[in-house]
């Protein structure tokens, strides 16, 4: 069935199975007030949907997030849907509740939140068609192709991961944010549609890594991505996570929930300026955002991954955003969308010489971008 126009009914799901085991769980673990506060909601009580809404989002900070047990994480996603539905809220306030429930949330009830964001969506788009065209989102335009967008990155060869990054075109005025001599190296190997057995016996099993050119042509994404009032329109009222300073392992780099309208104004503004950078990273917003993914084909050279692809996460930012040097466990395939990216591979040989940090959280990654290469930073 289309997801966009299944019915959702809150009530339903109240009294699915799901929710009474749930909440005896709940009740194991000493919520009692949030069990009372959901059965006031299915009497009828629509204020005992915040009040619990804000019990379990309290549970969520109440300690360290691997200590937070996922009958909790559940619970708030029960509560995000119940909040979208038991009070008379705009589209991209019942979006956020939703949102969150899918991004906090754990796996019970994820299912659950996708449907009711196509079903709020689709019954917000039937209230417009009725009424006729109503301005209720600011919207701008703007060419994603200005300046470079660079990383560096160590990375083994391509395979399983799908990857897709939004970033605007370079000019020549922005070459020195690249390292220096960085356009003198050895250059990648390039292959333009080459077939499953020679991606596979060529560069997958020995490890060599290979640009693979034509390969996501046909994709709609090339075209769409580009007009960013597409983009605002199909997820401009969506909460995403973003990373916002210069990279990750810089004392002032945070993350933040935002909606998505205002990550791509961060993009647009940041254009030739030095502005805070705003970047969604690494984060599977085609999940998420389902309409999204039928703008990408997964490519064939991925079945070599296993029975599925391990993960499909999106990177969307603006010229200049840098990745710090580090070491991927899993082998990818990158797509770059929109943009340009600058990437440098180091063989594994050479690691010890890459300095990697001794701290857990950060093994995969080198501490040299910190001290020589501060200068093409954004």
């Amino acid at each position: 069935m289309d997801q966009c126009k299944s019915p959702f009914d809150p009530s339903s799901l109240l009294a699915d199975v799901r929710t009474q085991r749930l909440l005896e769980t709940i009740r194991e673990q000493g919520g009692f007030a949030f069990v009372n506060l959901i059965m006031r909601v299915k009497g009828g009580d629509a204020a005992a949907a915040e009040i619990a809404y804000d019990m379990a989002w309290e549970q969520l900070h109440s300690g360290p997030w691997h200590a937070v047990h996922t009958a909790w994480r559940d619970a708030f996603t029960l509560s995000c849907i119940l909040m979208a539905f038991s009070q008379t809220l705009t589209l991209p306030e019942a979006l956020r509740y939703l949102d969150m429930g899918l991004l906090m949330g754990a796996s019970l009830f994820q299912r659950d939140a996708s449907l009711a964001i196509g079903f709020i969506q689709s019954r917000d788009k039937e209230k417009m068609e009725h009424s006729g065209p109503i301005s209720h989102r600011c919207t701008f335009r703007v060419s994603m192709d200005p300046s470079s967008c660079t990383e560096s990155t160590t990375a083994r060869a391509t395979g399983r991961i799908s990857e897709l990054s939004v970033g605007p075109m370079p000019t020549f005025e922005n070459l020195h944010l690249l390292p220096e001599r960085s356009l003198q190296c050895d250059a990648i190997e390039r292959s333009c549609q080459p077939s499953l057995e020679e991606f596979l016996c060529c560069y997958l099993l020995p490890g060599i890594p290979v640009i693979l050119t034509n390969a996501i042509s046909h994709w709609s994404a090339l075209r769409k991505w580009k007009n960013v009032d597409y983009l605002q329109d199909v997820a401009g009222d969506r909460t995403v996570p973003v990373e916002v300073g210069k990279h990750y392992l810089m004392p002032e780099w945070k993350q933040e929930l935002v909606p998505f309208s205002e990550l791509l104004k961060h993009i647009y503004e940041a254009q030739g300026s030095s502005t805070t950078c705003t970047y969604l990273a690494q984060h599977p917003l085609f999940e998420q955002i389902p309409q999204l993914k039928e703008d990408i084909v997964i490519p064939d050279y991925c079945a070599f991954g296993g029975d599925s692809v391990h993960t499909i996460n999106a990177w969307f930012g603006p010229a200049g955003t840098v990745t710090p040097l580090h070491h991927d466990p899993d082998c990818n395939l990158f797509a770059q969308v929109v943009g340009k990216k600058y990437v440098r591979l180091y063989p594994a040989s050479v690691s010890e010489s890459l300095y990697p940090y001794d701290e857990s959280m950060l093994w995969n990654s080198s501490q040299t971008l910190t001290t020589q290469t501060t200068r093409y930073t954004p």
